[in-house]
């Protein structure tokens, strides 16, 4: 092999990792919806710590409430229509208290242009809100839940579509 094909071989070779070195580990702990477990919905509450209004999609860390309550009016919550075929009524129906009893929990939002579609203020640090939505299929590593129905200021929003 000549010297320029070795050469390019080992910029070829190195490129990926660059790549991966040069990510920043936020962008790491991105999760697609097939991570999560749709099959048992859960309800957080808690006051949000930090908020990162930003692509892939906006994010909250919340300060989970202690003494932590599914809510009695949850099953009967009004839910927003949205362009996806989502089961509200059965997922708020379903929800159940995460097993998990980390203090702390990332919650994955929307991208942005939904965030906007749906007319969501950007969440200030401070604020309280209360979601239902999914944590990972085998519920290890970090607390995250995927929200699929944000509830803030008395207002609920679908986040897995756009609003119809």
């Amino acid at each position: 092999m000549s010297m320029s094909r070795r050469r390019f071989a080992l910029v070829a070779a190195a490129t990926p990792l660059a790549v991966a070195l040069a990510t920043p580990p936020s962008a790491w702990a991105h999760h697609g919806w097939s991570s999560f477990d749709q099959e048992k919905p859960i309800y957080l509450e808690g006051r949000v710590v930090q908020s990162k209004w930003q692509n892939p999609h906006a994010e909250l860390l919340i300060e989970r409430r202690p003494e932590l309550v599914l809510p009695p009016d949850l099953k009967q919550r009004p839910l927003p229509a949205q362009s996806a075929g989502v089961d509200g009524p059965g997922l708020l129906a379903r929800a159940a208290l995460p097993r998990r009893k980390d203090r702390r929990w990332e919650l994955e939002l929307a991208p942005l242009t939904r965030m906007a579609a749906w007319q969501v203020a950007e969440i200030k640090v401070g604020e309280t809100v209360s979601a239902v939505g999914f944590t990972t299929k085998d519920e290890a590593g970090e607390a995250v839940m995927r929200v699929e129905y944000l509830f803030v200021a008395g207002k609920a929003y679908g986040l897995r579509s756009s609003p119809v």
